[in-house]
């Protein structure tokens, strides 16, 4: 995690920030808590779970994890440390929910590394593998089954490369096949590469979801190409990752997901259903609250700690505040909370104005109107007028309705008599909303329109 954060502060340029690193069981006091971080397995090396001490009791927050019982990097989850921990009795366990509603358990990253191999004896061209870029143990897994399918493993996509660069320095890659540089693709056949891609959420801007456009420079695709997505999609990422899918299908590509094939491709690093229940038996906890997940899955863990008699359950929702103890526990408050954005250099509000905005032009289009008017009000020079999003300039049928909206504007400001030609205010507002009910008329979209006023002497 510090190697991680480091390289982001240096991309950021922030020098010289101080980066304080906690292995875990030391003991960090804070104000009245003093919290003990408890490791455990998950698909980003060097998870833990806290366990919180208070004069109130003991709350253990889960974090990220499961119970692989053989992880490629990192900690297992041990179930001496959390039985170690309820020995003084556990208050409240919180706990990840992305998988509450998933019977069984989420399996080993081990057997990824096997199902991939044997994925790969039948690709007969080059092989894409998406996955997180913060899937340390799947990027050696993907590597390993590349080495035992005889080919060598590029990496294509700058978080992938920082996330590498990052498992490198903390001596995570020891026994890995080292890969190629993307510059050297060219010296190897199809069939001896394995090509691992960023994007598997569908992210537009990624390098898997641009090969699939046709608009990433350094690589087009063949039709002996196989993409085969080792992960699977986080709620709410559906719709993108079936487009990058079909435009890779739509080219003749073999895509293979997680449910195509009987080898294994992808575990989650989020414990299921008997994992959970395994975790309340070691903690035996009076309270369980359910986070990490959309409500369904929240629920999913409160039905599963009823039926596993814990005494009392909560159900946050983003915001609540809490009380554990003393008496009972409950919701007692609530702080508002928002989605942030990262709008390129800046992060904003995802509600701000400016993406507000940029939403409703998509469905709406802009008309731009600038008009000239000499000193009695008449036009000195032919009205300009652009569009975007409205028509096609090249259609010279479309490009017809320039003329006509050019016509309407000139009958307008002829309709208006002397005090309300040189009135600016009243000038703008006329041309406003005339042209949107002019472009309503005929495209049936109301525009914005902004219209600019000159006045030349």
């Amino acid at each position: 995690t510090a190697a991680v954060l480091e390289k982001k502060l240096e991309e950021a340029k922030i020098r010289h920030a101080e980066v304080n690193i906690i292995e875990p069981f030391d003991q960090i006091k804070t104000g009245p808590f003093s919290v003990q971080p408890l490791p455990v397995s998950h698909s980003v090396p060097d998870a833990c779970a806290l366990l919180i001490e208070t004069k109130a009791g003991r709350v253990v927050h889960s974090g990220d994890w499961n119970l692989d019982p053989n992880p490629v990097v990192g900690y297992r989850s041990e179930a001496k440390t959390f039985k170690e921990a309820a020995k003084k009795g556990i208050l409240a366990y919180i706990g990840d929910s992305t998988n509450a509603n998933v019977d069984g358990r989420s399996g080993s990253e081990r057997d990824v590394e096997k199902g991939l191999a044997e994925e790969f004896k039948n690709c007969p061209g080059r092989i894409f593998v998406t996955t997180f870029s913060s899937n340390v143990g799947r990027l050696i897994s993907i590597a390993r089954a590349a080495q035992k399918a005889g080919r060598k493993t590029v990496v294509v996509g700058r978080s992938m490369h920082s996330m590498i660069g990052a498992a490198y320095d903390c001596q995570y890659m020891k026994n890995v096949p080292d890969f190629i540089a993307e510059d050297d693709m060219d010296d190897y056949p199809d069939n001896k590469l394995v090509i691992i891609a960023t994007g598997s959420q569908g992210e537009s801007r990624a390098v898997l979801p641009r090969i699939a456009r046709g608009d990433f420079p350094d690589i087009s695709t063949r039709t002996t190409d196989t993409v085969i997505f080792s992960a699977r999609a986080i709620p709410g990422n559906e719709i993108k990752i079936n487009e990058v899918k079909n435009n890779f299908s739509a080219a003749g590509i073999r895509v293979i997901g997680p449910k195509d094939t009987a080898n294994v491709i992808h575990v989650s690093g989020h414990p299921c259903r008997e994992e959970i229940v395994e975790m309340y038996q070691w903690l035996r906890p009076k309270i369980v609250v359910p986070v990490h997940g959309e409500h369904t899955q929240l629920q999913a863990q409160a039905d599963l700690a009823q039926a596993n008699q814990i005494p009392q359950i909560v159900m946050p929702r983003n915001g609540s505040v809490i009380k554990l103890a003393p008496g009972q526990a409950e919701i007692i408050d609530h702080i508002p909370t928002q989605l942030l954005a990262v709008d390129l250099k800046r992060i904003i509000p995802a509600n701000h104005l400016s993406i507000v905005q940029r939403r409703k032009l998509q469905y709406t289009g802009v008309v731009h109107v600038t008009v000239v008017l000499d000193g009695r009000g008449e036009l000195a020079a032919e009205p300009k007028i652009n569009t975007i999003g409205l028509i096609d300039p090249d259609d010279m049928a479309e490009e017809q309705f320039i003329g006509n909206l050019h016509e309407e504007i000139i009958d307008i400001l002829d309709d208006m008599g002397e005090d309300e030609i040189s009135d600016d205010h009243f000038v703008t507002e006329e041309l406003r909303i005339g042209v949107r009910r002019f472009v309503f008329h005929f495209l049936g979209i109301k525009p914005a329109a902004n219209i600019h006023v000159v006045r030349i002497p």
